[in-house]
């Protein structure tokens, strides 16, 4: 049976937009009845005797009450269309800078080597990587609709102050958040926060208009009155906007503090270190982990590895549990093995010797892991991500990352040439290899054919400069590298403007379709680069379909290209084809093999199959690894066609299916 954990997980972050909601209509409510008791009570004189449930259905109080809940949803609606533009937004938003991929920072490009390494291993793709520079706080954050589209902010402090391992601590909670579905919630609840805290702004503002209309107008005594009332009112509504932070506190409380934990649980899975996370934790329990030189710490809160601002009712309204018992939580003991070893370093160098200091419980491994990046990784390294029979039930690897795949992940980029890397990161280098992932097995005469048939100018035409440092490198390495390598290229692709990634698509088409037959190969990678690239990409993807029952012409479609690309050695793809459908047909008509699936029809029902409930989704990806496990191995075009499919579902794997 597949575990369920990732799927769950997946529903649970689902459920959780529905808590959100509810709070948050509380909130406007009880929100709306203070603001109508103010207006009550300033209109009082004129309903003299008329009780409040009666003033609220006058005309006086049903337009108080509609005025208070435009403000609201007006305040939610402005700020969410300010988030449209999802991650990087909100990065730029707190006034994060973009890391250079080629920096020659040496915190920046280790922080670089750990994302990349967590990203290869756990199958999600690289995110966007930020610097908040002035920030000496140890902080960090992911954000984004999708994790396609996902950028990890850190703070100054975070880069500078931690070790290798505590940072990849760090990593490996925020891509917890990425894998869980945690971050669009974390994106709604800044929308939803703006809303509730802006009958408090419209507040403080008459509040000061009032004091400064003392200063400036007349002195009569009506004009006075006037001015007292209008001052009252912004008080009144300064005070009712308290109210509103303290639910605002609370629904970031409500959906955040489990969440954390069950991140930091997942770090330790990820990285096989709990030293590392722990020791972060510490750290920020130490020097703090406060965003002093941003207006948005406050509504940033939930988002962050540690508490953003400081709050009154800490306790209650926290977003986080308290460091201790998050460090306990992770291992029982380990606060006090950290508190004894700051007491007994130098009074004056006690953070400096944390940063420094390798612990003598870390085990061989996990020194290891400080050169090669995860912690538990052998010396012996992977050199393919194939080389084990994967599981028979492959959804059993989603959303998770295990040692073989930490191995390969630390040995790929170990293996890339350094000229190749750096290539990646460039818009110039990331086309060129879209290019070279196609024509490099062919003999070189062909090659050039091939390239000459693109017939696009300046950034997407063929540079035999590039080619030729790109095509030695994926010849040697192999087919493994294909994937990880489009995964390492995907930053600098989707910094491409729509138009820009229309005329790759177009240029890759060109060259798929020249031998007027469509490999596997070809195919992922074709859907892959549209899944990714499609302007509607970093759309979150609703639930449409709670049972297999309505998506039976598209599993039909999907089943249909695995049991033929199973099906090898005397395997029978019929045979394959029905025992893949067998338990999504209510029996009654068994669906027939499909002579030919086309790219458009696989492509429309991925599209449809995204839309099933993520509880849903392990089986269908468990019937795909039955097909092609049908003669007891994997070929990597398999694997790829696997990956793709599970990508298209929103489902991360990492390399190993073992």
């Amino acid at each position: 049976m597949a575990h369920p954990g990732f799927f769950q997980r997946q529903a649970s972050a689902r459920r959780n937009t529905g808590l959100l909601v509810a709070l948050f209509l509380a909130a406007v409510v009880i929100i709306t009845l203070l603001v109508c008791l103010v207006g009550y009570l300033v209109t009082r004189s004129e309903y003299t005797g008329l009780a409040f449930a009666d003033w609220l259905l006058s005309r006086h109080g049903l337009y108080t009450a509609i005025a208070v809940v435009a403000l609201i949803g007006i305040g939610s609606l402005i700020r969410w269309a300010d988030l449209s533009g999802g991650g990087e937004r909100v990065a730029k938003m707190v006034g994060a800078r973009a890391i250079d991929p080629a920096t020659r920072d040496t915190d920046e490009r280790r922080l670089r080597n750990i994302v990349e390494e967590m990203s290869i291993a756990s199958g999600i793709s690289v995110p966007e990587l930020y610097v908040m520079d002035h920030e000496t706080g140890i902080n960090a954050f992911v954000a984004g609709y999708t994790p396609g589209e996902a950028v990890m902010v850190v703070t100054h402090g975070a880069l500078t102050q931690l070790t290798r391992d505590e940072l990849q601590g760090v990593v490996g909670h925020e891509f917890s958040h990425v894998l869980n579905g945690d971050m669009r919630l974390n994106v709604r609840l800044i929308a939803i926060l703006a809303g509730i805290l802006m009958i408090g702004q419209i507040g403080a503002f008459l509040l000061r208009a009032s004091f400064h209309r003392s200063h400036v107008s007349s002195h009569s005594s009506r004009d006075r009155r006037g001015q007292a009332v209008f001052g009252l009112v912004g008080l009144a509504l300064l005070v009712i906007g308290y109210v509103g932070v303290f639910f605002g506190r609370l629904i970031q409380s409500a959906v955040s503090r489990q969440r954390e934990m069950l991140a930091d649980a997942s770090s330790v899975q990820f990285t096989r270190n709990p030293e590392g996370i722990a020791g972060a934790l510490f750290k920020i329990g130490l020097k703090g982990g406060y965003l002093d030189t941003t207006s948005h710490a406050s509504d940033m809160n939930h988002m962050c590895f540690g508490e953003s601002a400081r709050m009154k009712f800490a306790a209650l309204l926290a977003s986080h549990p308290p460091v201790q018992e998050r460090i306990e939580a992770i291992q029982p003991g380990m606060f006090a093995r950290l508190r004894s070893r700051l007491r007994d370093s130098e009074p004056g160098s006690a953070l400096r010797s944390m940063g420094s200091h390798q612990t003598s419980e870390t085990s061989a491994d996990t020194a290891h892991g400080a050169v090669s990046g995860f912690s538990a990784a052998s010396p012996r390294a992977s050199t393919s991500p194939l080389n084990t029979r994967p599981s028979a039930d492959i959804s059993t690897t989603v959303g998770t990352v295990n040692k073989r795949s930490e191995d390969y992940a630390v040995d790929l980029l170990n293996r890339l040439p350094s000229t190749f890397r750096n290539l990646l990161y460039t818009r110039a280098g990331a086309i060129q290899l879209c290019y070279a992932l196609l024509i490099y097995q062919l003999p070189e005469s062909s090659q050039q054919k091939r390239l000459a048939l693109v017939t696009a100018n300046a950034l997407f035409a063929p540079n035999a400069d590039l080619l030729n440092k790109l095509l030695p490198a994926l010849t040697s390495l192999g087919e493994a590298v294909r994937f990880p390598a489009l995964e390492l290229a995907m930053p600098a692709l989707r910094k491409l403007d729509p138009d820009e990634r229309n005329q790759l698509m177009s240029c890759t088409e060109v060259l798929i379709r020249a031998d007027n037959r469509l490999s596997l190969y070809e195919l992922a990678m074709h859907t892959f680069l549209r899944r990714h690239l499609a302007g509607d990409s970093a759309r979150p993807v609703p639930v449409r379909h709670r049972s297999y029952r309505t998506v039976t012409d598209e599993l039909q479609v999907l089943f249909s290209l695995m049991a033929r690309a199973g099906a090898r050695q005397g395997i029978d793809s019929q045979g394959l084809f029905t025992e893949a459908m067998a338990g999504f047909t209510d029996g009654r008509k068994e669906p027939e093999l499909l002579e030919t699936v086309s790219i458009k029809h696989l492509r429309d029902a991925l599209l449809v199959l995204n839309t099933l409930s993520p509880l849903l989704k392990p089986a269908i990806l468990d019937a795909c690894g039955h097909c092609v496990l049908a003669d007891g191995e994997i070929k990597t075009t398999e694997y790829e066609l696997i990956r793709l499919v599970a990508d298209q579902l929103d489902c991360p794997m990492p390399p190993l299916a073992a």
